[in-house]
């Protein structure tokens, strides 16, 4: 189901589909009624669509290749005018994101480099499905690793898409509804009691459409939230906040495949790091007290070629970058390995080895955040994957 606020665009096959997740909802108080998590604690998954440039974003100050390969859109190393901001030794990270350079240095962010789900072929379409449906090859599940997590747990926390359709992550036999910023004008109040009148018969409706109502009066005007990718974040940490509210959130972000005009300091990468890193202070803000007792994944479907293009840009590759943070995140800190970048070790000459599973990232916060079973995340929530270990010591 699609919830869009604040309009009245809903049909009925949507309301029907969705309907279960938002019966619940409360007109008097606009509050919502998810099962109670796991010790209410939050997980939000986010998606950066279109391969983002790990390279540029976590940036490997002090290897030569990286220089040497990128002479126009390489980020200088700390300390020199428009350098990177300091992380740990040899790495630092884009200037467009000192939210985020403040969360690691407070203990609340950790990256996690060279970086990939189990998949090498470079195609957006079939990297984001392995991304999201936990296997290690596109169509390998139909569902995704995030709705089999929730179905593992004793007490499903309920979760909410953010965006236009439910994301892969989130398919499956847990129901799962979306919201989605509308560009309709809002309907007139009357309309909106008639149109609930005209459901008197039809309950599962009539609770359907008074929990969209609902979900826009949580939300509020959307022109006080920011737009694009803020927007779209601090829309989830209304939600997850609220009473009653979703033990997780899934976010798409578009627009990360920077072929051309990436840039270093300036160019497309900038911008959209600079909206990151807006969108993650506003996504902190809304959660309030419950932003102590979150954590946040943020994952792309792979990285860039090491060596930058004729179009000051970079191409498909493997090896990328992840983000985790949130108050519940020990972090200020790397997790995985580092492969290095000289010719010898990159992946087909090219790319950053991916040296790190994305599953087993995912399987360390959903073991220590949420108490999933490990038996459970080997076997159903990311198959046939015992051989890949949690990550250890990400969780406060």
């Amino acid at each position: 189901m699609i919830i869009k606020t604040p309009q009245l665009c809903l049909n009925r096959r949507g309301l029907l589909k969705g309907a279960a997740g938002v019966m619940g909802l409360s007109a008097a108080g606009a509050n919502l009624s998810f099962a109670a998590g796991p010790a209410g604690k939050k997980l939000v998954v986010i998606i950066l669509r279109g391969a983002m440039d790990g390279l540029n974003v976590v940036v490997p100050h002090l290897e030569n290749n990286y220089y040497a390969k990128r002479p126009g859109i390489a980020i200088l190393p700390p300390g020199e005018t428009g350098g990177a901001l300091p992380l740990t030794t040899g790495f630092g990270l884009h200037p467009a994101l000192p939210g985020l350079a403040a969360m690691y240095a407070n203990g609340e962010a950790l990256f996690m480099p060279a970086a990939s789900a189990p998949y090498n072929e470079r195609s957006h379409f079939d990297g984001q499905d392995v991304l999201e449906n936990g296997t290690t090859s596109a169509l390998g599940q139909l569902d995704g690793w995030l709705n089999r997590a929730l179905q593992a747990l004793n007490i499903s926390p309920g979760a909410i898409g953010i965006g236009q359709t439910v994301p892969l992550i989130l398919k499956g036999a847990e129901s799962v509804p979306t919201w989605a910023p509308s560009t309709l004008p809002a309907p007139d109040p009357e309309t909106v009691d008639e149109t609930l009148e005209l459901y008197d018969n039809d309950p599962v409706l009539q609770a359907a459409l008074q929990g969209a109502v609902d979900v826009g009066a949580l939300i509020g005007d959307l022109n006080q939230l920011g737009t694009g990718y803020e927007q779209l974040t601090r829309a989830a940490g209304k939600l997850l906040a609220a009473e009653g509210g979703p033990g997780a959130a899934a976010i798409s972000l578009e627009g990360w495949d920077t072929h051309a005009n990436e840039g270093g300091v300036s160019g497309i990468l900038n911008s959209n790091l600079l909206n990151l890193d807006k969108a993650l202070l506003g996504l902190s803000e809304e959660l309030g007290s419950h932003w102590a007792n979150t954590a946040v994944l943020i994952a792309t479907e792979f990285g860039r070629t090491l060596a930058e293009n004729g179009t000051s840009g970079t191409d498909h590759g493997v090896g990328g970058v992840s983000f985790l943070l949130g108050g519940a995140v020990q972090g200020g800190t790397m997790a995985g390995d580092w492969p290095g970048l000289n010719d010898a070790q990159l992946f087909e000459g090219r790319d950053v080895f991916p040296a790190n599973d994305l599953r087993s990232l995912f399987k360390g916060v959903l073991r220590d955040h949420w108490g999933v079973d490990v038996n459970a995340l080997n076997t159903t929530v990311f198959p046939g994957s015992a051989s890949t270990a949690p990550t250890e010591n990400l969780i406060v």
